[in-house]
């Protein structure tokens, strides 16, 4: 969890979970791999951002909203981030301010897992 990066921010990422509540630099996820980077960026700048050849920037859905508020939250709790507290306070607003960026082959594995998930429920 940052409040901010430079340029090439998750670059060569394998796994794991990043979230950026506040500006990015350009070539966002290169060469990354694995993993997602939640990015609040409510002016939609992150689309020029990313780097493309591997990764796609998407509105993330409800599931991965659900565990984006949670890890929000924790930041909050355990370093009393004003910047988090700002959004979480108006989270129903503010979450569409969201992308999630991850590899294409990711945002693939997880698009059918929540499909066979979906399925069987």
């Amino acid at each position: 969890m940052v409040e901010g990066t430079g340029d090439h921010a998750c670059e060569y990422m394998t796994n794991g979970v990043v979230v950026i509540l506040g500006p990015t630099g350009n070539n966002l996820g290169a060469g990354m791999s694995g993993g997602q980077a939640f990015v609040y960026d409510p002016s939609s700048e992150v689309l020029a951002k990313v780097n493309r050849q591997l990764v796609e920037a998407r509105r993330p859905d409800g599931f991965h909203l659900d565990r984006l508020s949670e890890l929000v939250q924790r930041h909050a709790t355990l370093t009393g981030s004003r910047r988090a507290a700002e959004l979480l306070a108006d989270w129903a607003r503010m979450a569409d301010d969201f992308w999630l960026v991850a590899p294409k082959t990711e945002l693939e594995r997880v698009a059918a897992a929540e499909s066979s998930r979906r399925a069987t429920a």
